[in-house]
C-alpha cells in the first residue's frame, strides 16, 4: 500500500492497520488515542439514515463479497461495497489542519476515509468521493492531552486479571485486584470513559467483552474480537465466529 503509507502516515499506522489485526494473546497494553467528531445535524435528518440506536454511527462499514461498503442502522447498503478499506465516519486531524483552507471541511466527521486500488479518498454520506489524499494537502495534528488509563491488566500464574494502577501494591492480597486473575487474555479497549472501559477477555478459548467489575457485556462466543478503535469511534465491536469473517456488533450483541 505505497500510496496509503505515504499519504496517511500516522493515521494508517495507528488506525487502519489496527483494524486489520486480529487479537493475539500478548501482554496487555494501551493504544494511542484518536480524536472523534460528531455528524452534523443535517446528516442526522437524512431519511436514508434512520436512527434506531442513537449511540451507534449512522453508517456502519460492512464487507460483502470481499469488499467494504456502508449500511445504515437497518442493515441496508447506502454506500455499495467496492473498497479494500472502509472505516467509520470520523475526523481526520491532518485534513482539519490542512494548509489549504478549502480542504479542511473534508477532515470533519461528515466524511470517511476509504481505499480502492491503493488510492485513499474521503467520501461523503452518499458515497461520493469528494477528496483524494495528497501528501502536500495534509497538516499536522494538534497534540492533545493524553488521558491516562486508570486500569491495567495483571498476569499471575498464567492468568490475566485487572488492577487499578494508583492503588495496587501487593499481588498476594486478593482484595487489591479489581478482577482477580482468571482469564486467558485481557485487553482494555481505548474509549472516552477511562473509568468504565470495555475489556476484551478470553475464557475457555472463546472471546467476549467484560466491564471492570467482571460483568459480561458480550458473551464468550466468538473466535476473535479485534483490538482496534471500533469501540471508541463507533461504540461497536468487530467480531468473528470463525476467525476469518468479521462483522460489527453493538454492546447488546446485535449484529450489523
Amino acid at each position: 500500500m505505497k500510496n496509503v503509507v505515504s499519504i496517511l502516515g500516522v493515521f494508517i499506522s495507528i488506525f487502519v492497520f489496527s483494524q486489520t489485526k486480529t487479537v493475539k494473546k500478548l501482554p496487555v497494553k494501551n493504544i494511542a488515542r484518536t480524536a472523534v467528531g460528531q455528524p452534523s445535524e443535517k446528516s442526522k435528518m437524512n431519511p436514508d439514515l434512520p436512527v434506531l440506536n442513537k449511540e451507534l454511527p449512522l453508517l456502519i462499514p460492512k464487507k460483502k463479497n470481499g469488499s467494504f461498503g456502508y449500511t445504515n442502522q437497518k442493515g441496508k447498503f447506502i454506500i455499495q461495497p467496492e473498497y479494500h478499506i472502509a472505516v467509520f465516519f470520523y475526523e481526520d486531524c491532518n485534513l482539519l489542519n490542512s494548509p489549504i483552507e478549502k480542504l479542511r471541511k473534508f477532515g470533519t466527521a461528515d466524511y470517511a476515509t476509504v481505499e480502492k486500488n491503493e488510492i485513499s479518498y474521503r467520501i461523503d454520506r452518499t458515497g461520493k468521493r469528494v477528496y483524494q489524499y495528497k501528501q502536500a494537502d495534509l497538516g499536522k495534528c494538534v497534540q492533545r492531552d493524553y488521558v491516562q488509563q486508570l486500569y491495567q491488566g495483571f498476569t499471575m500464574n498464567g492468568f490475566y486479571g485487572l488492577i487499578e494502577k494508583s492503588t495496587f501494591k501487593n499481588p498476594q492480597d486478593y482484595r487489591q485486584f479489581k478482577i482477580y486473575p482468571q482469564y486467558e487474555y485481557l485487553f482494555i479497549l481505548e474509549g472516552d470513559d477511562v473509568a468504565h472501559p470495555m475489556i476484551i477477555a478470553s475464557k475457555n478459548n472463546a472471546f467476549g467483552v467484560i466491564d471492570i467489575n467482571g460483568n459480561v457485556i458480550i458473551p464468550f462466543e466468538y473466535a476473535d474480537i479485534k483490538r482496534n478503535f471500533s469501540w471508541k469511534l463507533g461504540r461497536m465491536f468487530e467480531v468473528s465466529k470463525d476467525g476469518k469473517n468479521y462483522f460489527y456488533i453493538d454492546q447488546r450483541n446485535k449484529a450489523y
